[in-house]
């Protein structure tokens, strides 16, 4: 699975990775180090995510298809019975 990232999106992730192990590790690393982690996260850690979204997205559909079928049949109309 290829995962595409818009070249500055992928730059403030970058960012905010250097800006994570500053602030919560109190450890500096360089652009490649960043680089390299955020490709690992989204190579093994991504997939996880995209599928859980794939997931969660098919749930709310099939609630709205649900809820579509209900509002449907709510419009039907009654039939009188003919008598013998």
């Amino acid at each position: 699975m290829v995962i595409r990232i818009a070249k500055e999106t992928k730059e403030e992730m970058i960012s905010s990775l250097k800006d994570y192990f500053y602030n919560e590790r109190s450890e500096e690393i360089g652009e490649l180090a960043a680089e390299n982690m955020l490709h690992y996260f989204l190579e093994e850690i991504g997939p996880h995510i995209y599928n859980q979204g794939i997931r969660d997205a098919k749930a709310m559909v099939d609630q709205k298809m649900m809820n579509l079928e209900e509002d449907i049949l709510s419009l039907e109309k009654s039939v009188r019975k003919k008598r013998n």
